[in-house]
């Protein structure tokens, strides 16, 4: 199993990858990488999603189903 293969795994048991991303934005911002528009841009998205998410998983569970 390579490197690759065991950070996904790890990422898919404990953190989203939406998380990751906004996670990893954040470390760009604060070294300089990143501007701070796309860093706003980034989190919004994140947020945004994020959101999303969670309404479908409360009308689901409004719906008595599951996904």
């Amino acid at each position: 199993m390579s490197t690759r293969e065991k950070v996904d795994i790890f990422l898919n048991k404990w953190v989203s990858r939406k998380l990751t991303v906004f996670i990893v934005a954040s470390i760009g911002l604060f070294r300089g990488n990143l501007s701070s528009s796309d860093w706003v841009v980034i989190a919004a998205a994140y947020i945004a999603v994020e959101g999303a998410t969670n309404i479908v998983e409360r009308i689901m569970k409004a719906k008595g189903t599951t996904l």
